[in-house]
């Protein structure tokens, strides 16, 4: 071994170091990624995930619910100055790009200077194969984003979707009720009220018109 190394160049030894502890790195985090334990910059930030917030609202205020649900929340940005559908922004500068990067650059130069390459040309072939690597990596972490994003079921997206009543739903928001309504491509029940002065009754159609918290409000279609 210390032969082999000591027969080595200074380009190829930069190269050698360059290349293994990058490729132990990328293994690593192969392994964690597979193993669910692997988190670019941390766990992500879901915009519409409230359980760390206390929205308890006292009930002697003359706050009007409904005035809240006519907030466009897509209007509102993460404090470090980012929107909330920045998941769907292509990053290479993340560490699983870096670390492909000095990978893919590492090998590809020291096989090109072993086929006889010119040091130079090698290197320079190796570049461009790195970035491409990471270019690569940073649209598959940007997929795997946008997955988990639409997989995100966002209960605005129901105003305006039309549904079935799926038990009776009481008058002018005496009590709730259940509907059946497609959102975001997948059929799903939801708690609904309605304001109308007629109850409305199974199966009826419905129009959802306004959200108060995760509660729907519908009226008849």
């Amino acid at each position: 071994m210390t032969e082999w190394w000591n027969a080595l160049d200074n380009v190829l030894r930069v190269l050698y170091c360059i290349a293994i502890p990058s490729t132990l790195i990328l293994l690593i985090q192969t392994v964690l990624s597979v193993a669910g334990g692997m988190a670019d910059g941390g766990t992500a930030v879901n915009p519409s995930d409230t359980s760390g917030l206390d929205l308890d609202i006292q009930t002697d205020t003359d706050t009007d619910l409904s005035e809240l649900s006519d907030a466009d929340f897509d209007d509102l940005s993460r404090h470090d100055g980012s929107g909330v559908h920045d998941g769907s922004v292509l990053r290479l500068l993340t560490l699983q790009g870096v670390v492909a990067f000095l990978t893919v650059f590492g090998w590809s130069s020291i096989v090109a200077i072993s086929t006889g390459s010119n040091e130079t040309v090698s290197m320079l072939i190796g570049l461009v194969l790195g970035l491409i690597a990471m270019f690569l990596v940073a649209k598959l972490v940007q997929a795997s984003q946008k997955l988990a994003e639409n997989g995100t079921l966002n209960v605005r997206n129901a105003i305006g979707e039309c549904g079935r009543v799926y038990l009776p739903i009481p008058p002018a928001g005496a009590g709730e009720g259940k509907v059946m309504l497609q959102v975001q491509g997948q059929l799903n029940e939801f708690s609904a009220i309605t304001m109308s002065s007629e109850p409305l009754s199974t199966g009826a159609v419905v129009r959802v018109t306004d959200l108060r918290g995760e509660l729907l409000v519908v009226e008849k279609e």
